[in-house]
C-alpha cells in the first residue's frame, strides 16, 4: 500500500496540483514527507461555491430514501476499505492503527445513523378551525462551509458531512492540511455510493484565505467549525456579516473530579487510556485532575506508574500504546506548559521530556501541586500531560471545575449515587462522563457551552442544526 496522490475535489472532478501552491504533508513519526497537497486558489473557491449552489438545488430534491442510501453505501465502503484508510490516517496524523480503525468505524456508524434519520425529519400540523390549515415544515438550510481539524482525520470529516447530506444540504469541506488523505477517502466513499457531482466539494488551502472567501459568499448559508476558541470567534465575526447559521465546537479544558469513594483501580485505568488516546490531542481529553485529599497520593502514584508503562512509538508498530504528536508545534507547546508549571511550584512526577530526535514523540507526563495560576490549569494543553491538585469539599471542587470560560466536557469518578447526581448537575459543560470517559456516539449530541461553542453535532440535534423552520398557513 502506498500513500495516495493528494487532490482537491470540485464539481465532480479530482484536481491535482498542476500550477497550484502546495503544502508538504509530513509523517509525524519520522518527519518524512508523505506527499504534496494542492492548495485552492480564489478561482478554485469560486468554482466550489458555484458547484455547491448547483449541487444543493439537485440534492434538496432527492428523497430521504435516496439520501439514506448514499450514506449507508458510504458506510459499507468505509468498512470494506478500513485497512487502507486507517493505515494512511496513522501515517499522516500519528495515532495508533487500532485508534484509526476505531475512528473509521465511528465514522461509518455515524453515516449509518443518519441514513436512517433522514426519514425522520418531521414537521407538524397545527390545530386550526375547519377550513384552515397551518403546517410547520423543516427544510435544508442550504450550502454548508465546514472546517474540520487534524486530530480525528476520518471522523471529523464524517461529522461535517453526515448531517448536512442527510438533510439535503450541499457541503464545501475544508479539512486540515496536515491529514488530507483521510478526508479524501471519506469523500470518495460517498461519491462511489452515488453522491451526485457538486453536492460535496473538498478543498484545502491557506486557512484564512479559504474561510474569508467562503464566508463572504451569500451562497454559503451555514458555518460548521471545529477548532480553537480563538479561530472560532474570528469565523463567527465573518459569518455574522451575512447572518449565517453556525455550529461551533471549540476548545475545552476538561476537569476531572476524583472523589474519595471512587473505584481507584478502575478510575486510574480509565483515565490513563483516555489520556494516552491520540497523545492527548483530543478536545474532550481529561486535563485538569482535581483529586480529593483522602485518595490523592494513592491516585497520583498509581496513575503516574500506569502512564509511565505505556509504550510510545510509531503508530503502525505492534504493541504501541501512544503515537507521536501530530506536528512539530505540539512538543514545543507541551514543553512550554511544563516549564511554566514548574516555575509556579509544580512537580513533574513522571515524563516531561521529548523522546528521541526523530518524529514528534513526547513522554506521557504527570504534574502535581499545580497552582491555579499555572498556564496548564487555565489553557488547554492538547497533549499527553495532566496536572493534579488536591481538594477537600464538594463546593470547593465545583468552583475550581467551573471557573474557566470553557465548558465542553467534564468527568467525575465516584461510587456514591447522590454525589454522581449532584456533580453532573453542577458541572457547566455540554457533556458529563460519570465513571467513564466515553463521550461520542452517533445518537448522542456532541457539543459544549460557554466559550467551548454552541450547537451540537451527532444525534438528531446534528440534523436540527442543518434545518430551517417554515410555517405555512392556508385558508
Amino acid at each position: 500500500m502506498t500513500y495516495p496522490t493528494l487532490k482537491l475535489h470540485i464539481d465532480g472532478e479530482w484536481l491535482s496540483a498542476g500550477k497550484r501552491r502546495t503544502h508538504k504533508v509530513i509523517n509525524p513519526a519520522t518527519g518524512d514527507t508523505l506527499g504534496e497537497l494542492p492548495l485552492a486558489d480564489a478561482a478554485d473557491l469560486d468554482q466550489a461555491l458555484a458547484a455547491a449552489d448547483k449541487g444543493f438545488r439537485v440534492w434538496r430534491k432527492a428523497s430521504a430514501e435516496e439520501r439514506g442510501a448514499v450514506l449507508a453505501g458510504a458506510a459499507r465502503l468505509l468498512r470494506e476499505r478500513a485497512d487502507t484508510i486507517a493505515r494512511n490516517a496513522t501515517l499522516e496524523e500519528g495515532k495508533t492503527l487500532a485508534e484509526t480503525k476505531m475512528e473509521l468505524m465511528g465514522c461509518a456508524g455515524l453515516f449509518e445513523f443518519y441514513a436512517a434519520e433522514a426519514k425522520r425529519l418531521y414537521g407538524r400540523v397545527l390545530v386550526r378551525p375547519a377550513g384552515m390549515r397551518s403546517l410547520v415544515v423543516r427544510e435544508p438550510v442550504g450550502p454548508v462551509a465546514a472546517f474540520a481539524p487534524w486530530n480525528f482525520p476520518i471522523h471529523n470529516p464524517g461529522r461535517k458531512l453526515g448531517a448536512p447530506l442527510a438533510t439535503g444540504c450541499s457541503v464545501i469541506l475544508k479539512p486540515a492540511e496536515e491529514a488530507p488523505a483521510s478526508a479524501m477517502a471519506v469523500v470518495q466513499a460517498l461519491l462511489d455510493a452515488g453522491l451526485p457531482p457538486g453536492v460535496c466539494q473538498l478543498v484545502f488551502g491557506v486557512p484564512d484565505e479559504v474561510s474569508r472567501h467562503l464566508l463572504a459568499s451569500p451562497i454559503i448559508r451555514k458555518l460548521s467549525f471545529t477548532g480553537s476558541t480563538v479561530v472560532g470567534k474570528h469565523l463567527l465575526k465573518l459569518a455574522a456579516d451575512t447572518m449565517k447559521r453556525t455550529t461551533m465546537e471549540l476548545g475545552g479544558h476538561a476537569p476531572v473530579i476524583v472523589f474519595d469513594d471512587c473505584n481507584l483501580e478502575k478510575t486510574v485505568e480509565t483515565l490513563a487510556l483516555a489520556k494516552l488516546r491520540n497523545a492527548g490531542q483530543v478536545c474532550v481529553s481529561p486535563t485538569r485532575f482535581y483529586v480529593q485529599e483522602g485518595v490523592h497520593d494513592r491516585f497520583v502514584k498509581a496513575y503516574s506508574e500506569r502512564v509511565a508503562r505505556a509504550k510510545v512509538g510509531d503508530g503502525l508498530q505492534e504493541g504501541v500504546n501512544m503515537g507521536p504528536m501530530a506536528n512539530p508545534r505540539r512538543p514545543d507547546a507541551i514543553e512550554g506548559f511544563i516549564a511554566d508549571a514548574v516555575k509556579h511550584g509544580a512537580k513533574v512526577r513522571t515524563g516531561g521530556e521529548r523522546i528521541g530526535n526523530k518524529g514528534y514523540f513526547f513522554q506521557p507526563t504527570v504534574i502535581t501541586d499545580a497552582p491555579s495560576t499555572a498556564r496548564i490549569m487555565n489553557e488547554e494543553p492538547f497533549g499527553p500531560v495532566v496536572a493534579t491538585a488536591p481538594f477537600k469539599t464538594f463546593d470547593e471542587v465545583v468552583e475550581q471545575a467551573n471557573r474557566l470560560p470553557f465548558g465542553l466536557a467534564g468527568y467525575a469518578f465516584t461510587e456514591n449515587g447522590r454525589t454522581a447526581n449532584l456533580i453532573s448537575d453542577a458541572l457547566e459543560v455540554g457533556m458529563v462522563g460519570l465513571n467513564t470517559t466515553a463521550m461520542a456516539a452517533p445518537d448522542s449530541p456532541f457539543g459544549g457551552v460557554k466559550e467551548s461553542g454552541h450547537g451540537s453535532e451527532d444525534g438528531p440535534e446534528g440534523l436540527d442544526a442543518c434545518l430551517v423552520t417554515k410555517s405555512i398557513h392556508q385558508v
